[in-house]
């Protein structure tokens, strides 16, 4: 019997995984994978501040070569319930396209890996040539600190090696099979914080107004680029997102300015050498005039990029043979769990068409979800040859 990948994704949608709750949706990973023979384990992480999560793990086979697919079952909430004109946990089907959170982000990509696996091993008397696992979190969608970082450190503690990872984030643009993505920017937010003198805005001499100071090193930070892009990135990105005063009152000079700010860098720059380069060009323009510091947050969004090579070719492949497409090798966008599986592999992400992700009426044509199926087959077959 042929897996079918849109009743999985239907019975996905149906669990309100709305992160950290784990909403059933581990349960029918559990169900599916356990009767096709896999090793299970659910295991709960947790950490001071930040909720449990449950989290999921399943292989079979025991050799190598070892390939796993990796995501995560946990959502965003679905805001104005109303506003959506499928129920947003109800998995409807119209005019051909599957309606629900999570349908492209990323429960369509999970279901077509099932169902993918399970064809896979329907033709191969149940076994694969060397491994097949999934490795599926509820923390990516938040803050991201109980969920695949800590599966990954317990399989290793296990002794669980893996050779090559497919994470199923829907990567593509505009068509499925239009972009494979091979790494992921580093991000880091931060504070600029100048400090004055709080006073009468009749009496200046008396004060010192910080917001002069922001202002003139917002413009000097943004007034020279990071670098000027690498081999696989485009050049990192400076965006100051705020500038705060917390003064309501119109005649008094504040004490102090804060701007936030984030940066997405690419593998030109460490965390630690783009804070030293942010203090070093503010401190070039503040003189003795300016006082200053920064504040930085905690990130374990580091970059990364997993060189083309054989495994990237073959991923390609599959996926020109099903679509006809040729896809683009990217490392645009945001950051994702790959971050953390690219120190225990290479890896690459692969799902379905990002356009609707986060979006009311999430949604998924039937036929991507089927093709998509099609393309992880075609990568296992190539896999295990």
């Amino acid at each position: 019997m042929i897996a079918d990948p849109v009743a999985l994704a239907r019975e996905l949608i149906r669990c309100p995984s709305v992160t950290p709750d784990e909403g059933g949706a581990l349960s029918v990973l559990e169900r599916v994978l356990g009767a096709a023979g896999f090793a299970v384990h659910r295991m709960v992480f947790s950490d001071e501040g930040t909720p449990d999560v449950e989290n999921f793990y399943a292989r079979i086979g025991t050799g190598a070569p070892h390939l796993t697919f990796a995501g995560h079952t946990d959502v965003v909430p679905p805001g104005n319930v109303s506003a959506w004109s499928h129920p947003p946990f109800a998995g409807e089907i119209a005019n051909g396209t599957l309606y629900g959170r999570g349908a492209v982000d990323m429960k369509g990509g999970i279901a077509a890996a099932l169902a993918a696996t399970l064809d896979h091993l329907g033709a191969h008397g149940g076994k694969p040539k060397g491994s097949v696992s999934f490795l599926i979190t509820g923390d990516e969608e938040s803050v991201a600190v109980n969920g695949t970082v800590k599966l990954l450190q317990w399989a290793a503690a296990r002794g669980e090696k893996f050779d090559h990872c497919i994470l199923a984030e829907p990567s593509n643009v505009d068509a499925l099979g239009d972009t494979i993505k091979i790494g992921r920017r580093g991000s880091l937010n931060g504070t600029l914080v100048v400090t004055g003198k709080q006073g009468h805005v009749a009496y200046p001499h008396r004060a010192d107004n910080p917001v002069r100071g922001i202002v003139t090193l917002i413009s000097a930070l943004n007034a020279q680029p990071l670098d000027a892009g690498s081999d696989f990135f485009d050049p990192s990105n400076l965006e100051f997102t705020s500038v705060d005063v917390g003064n309501r009152t119109v005649n008094l000079i504040p004490g102090e300015a804060r701007a936030r700010f984030n940066i997405r860098f690419n593998d030109r720059h460490t965390k630690n050498s783009l804070k030293t380069l942010m203090q070093e060009r503010a401190a070039a323009v503040a003189g003795d005039r300016i006082r200053f510091h920064f504040e930085w947050e905690p990130s374990n969004a580091d970059v990364f990029i997993t060189r083309p090579g054989p495994f990237t070719d073959l991923v390609a492949g599959a996926i020109e043979t099903v679509t006809g497409r040729k896809p683009l090798l990217s490392s645009s966008g945001g950051t994702s769990d790959a971050r953390f599986i690219k120190d225990y592999c290479a890896v690459v992400e692969f799902g379905l068409v990002g356009q609707s992700m986060h979006a009311v009426d999430e949604h998924v044509p039937v036929g991507d979800l089927v093709a998509l199926t099609a393309i992880y087959k075609r990568i296992l077959e190539r896999y295990f040859a």
